[in-house]
């Protein structure tokens, strides 16, 4: 027997193979492929043949193996049977939408009963809770005296105070600082300015030394442990500083410090946008008819 060369076809490698082993698998000892022998060429052939690549087959677990056929030799499904699809699914769509009143009807809304509505209990606007007063903020010098950037609060005859309305009374000058919207004041204070007008007081700032003679009337109201209202007032001896902005909208914007020297250490500061209540003209007396 005699031997011929072969190439590998992956790597060009010559490789040996004797005659009687044409067509047998053998490892290309450079590549490691394993490689398909060819039979034996003529002995006059002057060329060198190319073994085959062994292609592994793949293994499939029974029940997985790939589709042949028709279908899978096309890799897709026929126009008509998609077209079917969709208009079966739009006319059941359809369907469904002009039919869902009597499908699907509306849930009933729920009966409401007395039961419901007591278990419900009425709102309720939130309760104001005045910040605790110090001893530090009562301060009878305006060179210490520091306005905070917040509604009028402090402390009136030793309670607490938040401000909950301002106005200004044009018909006599008042300007009222109060807890409550209405009624009789309970707790509070009025700075009596003798009937100026807002328009003469916006954008002024008014400061009164504990040490003045004569000083515009300050009158503090609290209420007492009976329930009965009572007040203080002081025309001196108490430290005041008002800092008014522009009159805008019937509103007249401000900023307040006020120390009276009361035992209880009465003060308030902060800011308040005062409503400016105008008197109501007079209706003209009718004309006396001709005699």
């Amino acid at each position: 027997m005699s031997e011929f060369k072969f190439a590998c076809p992956v790597c060009g490698q010559h490789m040996m193979c004797d005659t009687s082993q044409g067509g047998s698998v053998m490892d290309c000892p450079t590549c490691f492929q394993k490689v398909t022998a060819p039979q034996a060429p003529a002995p006059d052939a002057k060329f060198v043949l190319t073994g085959t690549k062994v292609v592994e087959k793949t293994l499939f677990p029974r029940g997985l193996e790939p589709a042949t056929g028709p279908v899978a030799a096309k890799g897709k499904i026929p126009a008509a049977i998609v077209i079917g699809a969709l208009a079966v699914g739009l006319a059941v769509g359809a369907t469904v939408f002009f039919l869902r009143g009597k499908i699907f009807p509306p849930a009933a809304p729920p009966v409401k009963t007395a039961a419901t509505n007591a278990a419900r209990p009425p709102k309720s606007a939130p309760v104001l809770v005045a910040p605790p007063a110090s001893d530090t903020n009562w301060v009878l010098t305006l060179a210490e005296a520091v306005i905070p950037e917040a509604p009028v609060a402090g402390r009136i005859h030793g309670e607490d105070f938040l401000m909950e309305r301002a106005t200004f009374q044009v018909q006599n000058g008042l300007l009222t600082l109060r807890r409550g919207t209405r009624g009789t004041i309970e707790s509070g204070v009025q700075i009596h300015f003798s009937g100026m007008l807002p328009e003469s007081l916006a954008g002024k700032t008014l400061n009164i030394l504990s040490n003045a003679s004569v000083a515009a009337r300050v009158t503090l109201w609290w209420k007492a442990e009976g329930g009965a209202a009572n007040k203080a007032g002081y025309d001196s001896g108490y430290a005041l500083r008002l800092e008014f902005g522009d009159l805008a909208k019937n509103r007249l914007p401000g900023k307040i410090y006020l120390c009276t020297p009361d035992v209880e250490k009465s003060y308030l500061m902060g800011t308040f946008n005062a409503n400016v209540i105008r008197p109501k003209p007079k209706t003209p007396a009718p004309a006396a008819a001709p005699q």
